[in-house]
């Protein structure tokens, strides 16, 4: 039996940062993942450059029962003082749209400040270390793992959602929490890959490559940024976004010419040149393949000059307004973060401890918080893991 004042479940980000804040405290802290290395979300992210947080941190981009929730973490460790860790250890940053920051090199640059810092603390971390049972009796939290049980009066649950399941992820923080009775909201696939059927189907995979800036709506929230066609469907930054948002059965609106006048720019041409074939036309504001796609789904090719007014208001209302339904999400296997999870009105906003267990703390993905596609995900991360380094 291994004994130690404070056990983390979970060496990602939140995990990672509580074990930070609690061995600087001077806790004797051991970490514990099934994984072989530390930080495997956080060196994928950002395509291997780490989003590691976004500069407008608010209540409204983060879904949960309880978004506000959050800020009380997040209002405490803020992104800046993240960037400041960042910047005492020698590493760059740089800002892309809306506030988003990314590492200036490689996100493994970032997992290994984090592991110099752990060290530093004086934690331990044991890798491939599969949790087999978590229980609690008069010594603590007794955790069993084929290494033997590690026992502490503190325990930080940090192992994340069920996204990504190829990198290990799993239901374990949920069956936890509710082992030790707490509620736990229903889970499902966010900023996820939307999946079609049918002719929609063929469209989509005809069209598979395309990208554009467009807009997309749901029944609760419009998104503008890029879309791209897959061969199962749509994707893109504004369609992750979309789909934390969407529910199955529900339509979704594309704006394929966000603050554009089809119409009105295609007349102009026709004035101009009307013997230009009306996709060719189109096709210097879209791609050209979307262009054809769309002009041939309104039945309306031909040259501009036969083009009536009429017409092209229909073609300017289908690019604007092209309603559809999707079949669903590609699922948990590309979902980059888990929507639900411990239920907020369980923990404490200030130490993401249990109200109703001393001593046992939910950090990161694994609580009901989900922010946007940006930054806002791992911020929360450092931002609870941080809060419960301070209570443990």
């Amino acid at each position: 039996m291994t004994q130690a004042d404070v056990v983390i479940l979970g060496a990602g980000a939140a995990g990672l940062m509580a074990a930070i804040e609690a061995g600087r405290r001077g806790r004797r802290v051991i970490v514990l993942d099934h994984a072989r290395a530390p930080g495997e979300k956080i060196r994928i992210s950002g395509g291997g450059r780490c989003n590691f947080t976004n500069l407008d941190m608010r209540a409204e981009r983060f879904l949960s029962e309880n978004p506000r929730f959050a800020m009380s973490a997040l209002g405490r460790f803020t992104p800046w003082d993240f960037i400041a860790r960042m910047a005492a250890a020698g590493l760059g940053w740089e800002e892309k749209a809306e506030g988003q920051l990314f590492c200036a090199g490689s996100a493994r640059n970032l997992v290994a400040m984090l592991m110099t810092d752990l060290n530093a603390a004086g934690a331990t971390l044991h890798l491939s270390t599969p949790i087999e049972t978590v229980t609690h009796g008069p010594d603590g939290f007794r955790v069993a793992t084929p290494r033997g049980p590690f026992v502490a009066p503190r325990l930080v649950v940090a192992t994340g959602g069920r996204s990504i399941p190829k990198m290990g992820a799993s239901g374990l923080g949920y069956r936890i929490a509710q082992d030790f009775g707490l509620r736990v909201v229903d889970q499902r696939p966010g900023l996820v890959p939307l999946t079609l059927g049918g002719g929609l189907l063929s469209r989509a995979a005809a069209l598979a490559g395309v990208s554009l800036q467009a807009e997309i709506a749901t029944p609760h929230r419009r998104f503008r940024g890029g879309l791209l066609f897959t061969h199962r469907g749509l994707s893109g930054p504004a369609v992750l976004q979309a789909s934390s948002y969407w529910h199955e059965g529900e339509a979704v609106t594309l704006d394929l010419a966000p603050g554009q006048r089809p119409a009105e720019t295609l007349r102009a041409r026709r004035a101009e040149h009307p013997r230009q074939m009306l996709s060719r036309a189109l096709a210097a504001d879209l791609p050209e393949r979307l262009a054809a796609d769309i002009v041939a789904a309104e039945g309306l090719e031909g040259r501009l000059g036969t083009i009536s007014n009429a017409a092209l208001d229909r073609l300017d209302a289908a690019l604007h307004r092209w309603s559809l339904v999707p079949q669903g999400t590609e699922g948990w296997r590309t979902a980059e973060v888990t929507l639900g999870g411990v239920a907020t009105d369980a923990l404490d906003g200030r130490t993401l401890a249990a109200r109703k267990v001393p001593g046992l703390h939910f950090v990161g993905e694994v609580v009901d918080i989900t922010g946007w596609l940006g930054g806002y995900n791992l911020q929360w991360a450092w931002s609870s893991g941080w809060a419960a380094g301070q209570a443990v």
